[in-house]
């Protein structure tokens, strides 16, 4: 199953139906449910339950929703059930399967902790600043902040501060995915950079930055980092572009033409064998480059093994 609600739910405010294609031909699907927040709010995050069931989201409503797929709502257009809410928009979700809890990161400066049978948090930690983005992988959370702060948290049992530091990233930070083996994390900025960084002291030698989602003179967000099963990832960025790396070798394994509008997120599938990005736009010009009625776009590309696993070094 591929996770495109990781995609799918991210910084649209425009309603329009969503298409879903395969590759660059038109993918046939029979029905194409939608997820809506109070107001026709921006949903924001989303994630999956481990079994792939059960849907999180959270976004520009403060409140953080439940949808049991297959499950019809009472009445039409009827928002998914509410299990949380925070004081403002909320930019990060998670599912921690060490304690079948749900997390999220506000603008409210907090992480709360959500049992989904009730609607109070079970637990909270205070933030330095915003967040803007969160990631998952095991018993590892990383969490990016506002001013560049990034939060690495054990999430084994009681959650707690395992590091924290600056982003090696000159500007502001625009989306954080932990490395597969929990080892470290890349972090990606709107000024077309991703640093990768490792948790370990003793690997800190092997931490380095990048350019990419670069046209000429201009530089373009990085939206979403994605990785693969195998450790290497994806890259997508505002410029419309995809490209796979491989880390370890410092490399570029493939790029994919434009879109011509922006990729706002990716994931891949838990078996690695699927892709699947969103286009739209990301507001990264402001709502004066807004096109009302553009549509947002689901592509599934299938991943073969050529194009993702690390090549030799020449």
């Amino acid at each position: 199953m591929v996770s495109y609600t990781d995609c799918a739910g991210t910084n649209h405010s425009d309603r329009s139906i969503c298409l879903i294609f395969h590759d660059d031909s038109p993918f046939t699907c029979a029905s194409l449910k939608s997820v809506n927040h109070e107001n026709n709010s921006p949903v924001l995050c989303s994630t999956f339950s481990p079994d792939g069931s059960t849907v999180f989201t959270a976004g520009a409503d403060n409140a953080v929703r439940m949808w049991k797929l297959g499950e019809q709502p009472a009445q039409p257009n009827q928002p998914p059930q509410q299990i949380g809410a925070h004081t403002q928009p909320i930019k990060g979700i998670g599912f921690l399967p060490s304690s079948n809890l749900i997390v999220t990161g506000g603008w409210d400066n907090k992480l709360n902790f959500w049992d989904a049978r009730t609607p109070n948090p079970v637990g909270s930690i205070d933030l330095p600043d915003r967040c803007y983005d969160l990631d998952v992988r095991g018993n590892i959370m990383a969490v990016a902040t506002a001013n560049k702060q990034v939060l690495i948290y054990d999430v084994t049992n009681q959650p707690r501060e395992h590091a924290k530091k600056e982003s090696p990233l000159k500007h502001q930070t625009r989306c954080i995915s932990c490395f597969p083996d929990m080892s470290g994390f890349a972090v990606g900025s709107i000024e077309g950079r991703v640093g990768i960084q490792n948790n370990n002291k003793a690997q800190e030698k092997n931490n380095f930055a990048f350019k990419c989602h670069r046209q000429d003179a201009n530089a373009f967000a990085v939206n979403g980092i994605a990785f693969h099963p195998i450790g290497t990832f994806a890259t997508v960025g505002a410029d419309g572009v995809v490209t796979f790396w491989d880390k370890d070798n410092k490399q570029k394994l493939k790029g994919f033409p434009s879109k011509g509008k922006p990729i706002s997120c990716a994931s891949f599938n838990a078996q690695g064998n699927m892709f699947a990005y969103g286009a739209s736009y990301d507001w990264s010009k402001g709502s004066s480059f807004y096109s009302q009625g553009t549509p947002n776009e689901i592509y599934i590309h299938y991943t073969s093994e050529e194009e993702i696993k690390p090549k030799k070094k020449r």
